[in-house]
């Protein structure tokens, strides 16, 4: 294969493509490979056909072999996937999809949610438990099923447990390693902790995919903790902000960050330990929709003009926010006229650090650990301006690793399911950091009126609670890693 030593391989089922990785136990991406996916969207709308996850998957894994100076592998370590967090679908009792994937912000569920919320289960209308009993009304009969646990039940030939981390917006209990008691809901999938070993690559999938008959399958993580391994943030006070389609924070805890609205939420590591975080809905989606087929790197470079724009957003990339609160009626907003598209991509780019910081904020506010480094990951990491915009506007440094996909993690999260030591020291191993970003006061100075606008208009149309509105004011002179 052109190395020494094992390899481990990573998959990555995003929103828009499926991507895979190859990773040698140094960090070195040996081979890389993507296929695009498309979905369907319409207001609070938002499928996918799951079948076409398995032929990308497919494409994806032959166009990270394919470069490989010898070849395609004899042998890989191991492999993990992760798929978008609360996208859920129903199988049959052969794991045959019998119904389309609700994806991650599919807001059609709201109805079973206020149902939950009203047995005393603390759901987000997004979450993968409404969507579920969604998609029974609407479907019939089936099985819940992960957006992984297709992918792996393809890969070993048969249907699989579901891991924790899926689990945890389909309202299992993590704490208690246990499913509640959920009215209305059907037989429930069995559980496994991340890290586990599902079963091996059978040999129909190895034809389909290229990958070495007998490779382990090891249960993975939603991709906003797999992108959170990826950037090396695994020990107490660390965070981690996944930037693509949506925005997604992840910290690490010793305890869970408790948080009585159900916004924030604890996944569990694979050796017990907690990571904080949510997922947002505004994101770098924005961009591809007001700017469909423009130059990122140069409508990057007209923005750098506009600072602070003329304008401050709030870019929604669907209907509903879901943290830094939770707000299933709120829209996209933008205050001021935009001098002209510069103006306007200039204000989308701060308005998702300005939810950024407020997310910050908000973790601060609940008591969240922060005085860690923050690192940046996610498709829009490797936007330089970006990334320098969003650092001064935080107000705090910020790493940037050399390779930011989720995939990595599902690499170090199967090397370790493998029995290559603890998931951080693996991490360790395997996360370089290519750039350290040093906010400049003054930039940040400049950016804490149009922010602190932006909260106050959050706050004035009753989506942000006063007291965070309020604690948001009290830090604008403060670093968000400040205690």
């Amino acid at each position: 294969m052109g190395y020494e030593g094992e390899a481990w391989l990573g998959i990555d089922l995003g929103t828009q493509s499926v991507r895979v990785l190859l990773v040698a136990a140094d960090g070195t991406v040996l081979g890389a490979g993507s296929a695009p996916l498309a979905g369907m969207r319409d207001g609070v709308r938002h499928e996918q056909d799951p079948g076409e996850w398995w032929t990308a998957v497919c494409a994806a894994c032959r166009g990270a072999f394919k470069d490989l100076k010898d070849g395609p592998p004899s042998r890989i370590g191991g492999l993990a996937v992760c798929g978008t967090s609360g996208t859920v679908l129903l199988t049959d009792a052969a794991g045959r999809p019998v119904s389309p994937a609700l994806m991650y912000d599919d807001g059609r569920a709201w109805a079973e949610a206020e149902r939950l919320r009203g047995a005393g289960l603390m759901v987000q209308n997004t979450w993968g438990l409404p969507k579920a009993l969604w998609l029974l009304r609407a479907h019939g009969q089936g099985r819940i099923t992960h957006q992984p646990d297709l992918v792996a039940a393809e890969l070993v030939g048969r249907p699989v447990p579901t891991d924790s981390s899926h689990a945890l917006k389909t309202a299992y209990d993590v704490e208690g390693d246990a499913w509640p008691d959920i009215p209305g809901a059907p037989a429930l999938p069995e559980v496994v902790r991340p890290g586990t070993r599902l079963g091996e690559v059978c040999p129909a999938a190895a034809d389909a995919t290229g990958i070495p008959v007998g490779t382990p399958v090891i249960a993975g993580m939603t991709d906003g903790c797999a992108a959170q391994i990826a950037s090396g943030a695994l020990r107490p006070g660390s965070w981690n902000s996944v930037l693509g389609t949506t925005l997604v924070l992840k910290g690490a805890s010793r305890t869970p960050v408790h948080d009585p609205t159900g916004v924030v939420y604890n996944h569990r590591a694979p050796d017990g330990s907690w990571l904080p975080g949510g997922a947002s809905s505004v994101g770098a989606g924005v961009l591809t929709a007001a700017f469909a087929g423009a130059d990122p790197a140069a409508m990057d470079a007209r923005a750098a003009a506009h600072e602070p724009s003329g304008a401050v957003a709030y870019p929604l990339v669907s209907p509903g926010e879901r943290f830094p609160f939770l707000a299933p009626q709120a829209s996209a907003l933008v205050l001021g006229e935009p001098e002209g598209e510069a103006d306007l991509w200039a204000a989308l780019l701060q308005g998702v650090a300005f939810a950024e910081r407020l997310c910050l904020d908000y973790l601060h506010h609940l008591g969240a650990p922060m005085d860690g480094p923050l690192t940046f990951t996610g498709g829009a990491a490797r936007s330089p301006y970006w990334n320098r915009l969003r650092a001064d506007i935080l107000g705090r440094p910020a790493r940037v690793p050399e390779q930011t996909e989720p995939a990595l993690g599902m690499a170090a999260l199967a090397a370790h399911g493998t029995g290559s030591g603890p998931l951080t020291d693996v991490a360790d191993r395997m996360v370089r950091i290519h750039t350290v970003l040093e906010p400049r006061p003054d930039r940040t100075a400049l950016f804490a009126e149009p922010y602190a606008r932006l909260v106050d208009e959050l706050a004035a149309r009753g989506w942000l609670p006063p007291p965070v509105a309020a604690h948001a004011h009290e830090r604008l002179g403060r670093d968000t890693a400040g205690s």
